[in-house]
């Protein structure tokens, strides 16, 4: 597989994924009238089933990574070279501020917004931590047991990690930064996106250098 099919299908997956959170978001919001929980159970419910799509489609091709996070985790497992995952990155980062664009032209929206919502304090920045820690987790752990189950193992875990995270569980560093684009029921200030950033990562990081260990731990009995 080329580099430049690897490229496009985390820039196009990605894109997708914005779409999918920001659209939801903004259609549950509407339908809602009102009611928060109706609106973040819509949102929840989409991301998670098209997660699942998503990873299906494209895990062939690039790995599905969709997140710098993750990307970030297949560097330090040396499962991508540094070039590599810098150009995942890359394509991670465009791909999900072009999918908050076609969300809100989906909608009739302005295409060029930026978020007021502020998502601060240790609570969420903890809550973030988690999250991604729990992502990694998952990842990890259905890889090495039952690796087909994975796409849906994700879109499950986080279905479940926007109800019982603070944050509603962005685990994702491109994903933050591109939902401060959007003055819609997903946004986040972009005042806020550093903590969630610097949490996703700390809980990268943590759940690599754990679960490495753990897993290795067991396959030497």
């Amino acid at each position: 597989m080329t580099q430049a099919r690897r490229f496009a299908a985390e820039t196009v997956g990605t894109a997708l994924l914005l779409a999918v959170v920001v659209g939801s978001g903004i259609m549950g919001e509407r339908l809602a009238g009102g009611n928060v929980a109706i609106a973040l159970l819509a949102n929840s419910i989409a991301t998670g089933a098209g997660l699942v799509v998503l990873i299906h489609i494209f895990g062939p091709v690039s790995g599905a990574h969709f997140n710098p996070a993750v990307t970030m985790m297949a560097a330090i497992r040396r499962e991508l070279p540094l070039a590599g995952a810098i150009a995942y990155i890359a394509a991670q980062l465009a791909g999900a501020v072009a999918g908050v664009w076609i969300a809100h032209a989906m909608f009739g929206e302005p295409v060029l917004q930026l978020s007021d919502t502020l998502r601060g304090g240790p609570a969420q920045g903890f809550s973030e931590f988690v999250a991604t820690f729990g992502l990694i987790a998952t990842i990890l752990g259905t890889g090495r047991s039952l690796p087909g189950f994975t796409p849906v193992a994700v879109g499950l875990y986080i279905t479940a990690a926007y109800w019982f995270t603070a944050s509603t569980s962005f685990a994702n560093p491109a994903v933050t930064l591109a939902r401060s684009l959007t003055d819609s029921f997903a946004g986040i200030a972009l005042v806020s996106v550093p903590l969630f950033v610097a949490a996703q990562l700390a809980g990268a990081i943590a759940a690599v250098g754990f679960f490495s260990w753990l897993f290795k731990a067991e396959a030497a009995r």
